[in-house]
């Protein structure tokens, strides 16, 4: 039988991708592209779009983080096959990126122990490579068991 997990992690990347889901999420990840999703992987490429910027016009930080925390805990998902929340979760910024940028993404899971995941994630500037932001983040899977109607 084929392990549905890592194709349920891409269709909700995809959904919030297209402004489906929980605001902050869809806002955030409006036309975010998936272009690789495996067991514990995931890579996408992203155009930062309007509305998610800080004064000066560079992509802020805490969409980053929203960014992160999201495509990593998919990554875990298409892993595991289960929910996950974050119970530790850091971004260290090396560089920042301007509106209409794209990026480059990619989340992996580095860990797995009983309930306990960890994954990394990278943003490179496409194009050149050029680190902006790494996280490296714990989740715990929770007991909620997705059925085959869920959006995750």
């Amino acid at each position: 039988m084929e392990d549905i997990a890592p194709q349920t992690a891409k269709r909700w990347l995809e959904d919030l991708s297209k402004g489906l889901g929980v605001e902050i999420d869809a806002r955030t990840l409006k036309g975010l592209q998936v272009v690789h999703v495996q067991k514990g992987l995931i890579r996408c490429n992203f155009v930062i779009p309007n509305g998610v910027s800080d004064k000066d016009g560079n992509w802020h930080t805490g969409a980053i983080a929203i960014l992160m925390d999201t495509v990593g805990a998919a990554a875990i998902f298409s892993s595991a096959g289960r929910i996950t929340v974050s119970v530790d979760f850091s971004v260290s910024y090396f560089s920042t990126a301007k509106i209409q940028e794209e990026v480059e993404i990619e989340a992996k899971v580095v860990g797995q122990k009983g309930k306990l995941s960890s994954v990394g994630v990278e943003i490179r500037r496409k194009g050149n490579g050029e680190l902006i932001a790494v996280g490296k983040q714990w989740m715990v899977s929770t007991k909620m068991v997705l059925s085959g109607d869920s959006k995750l």
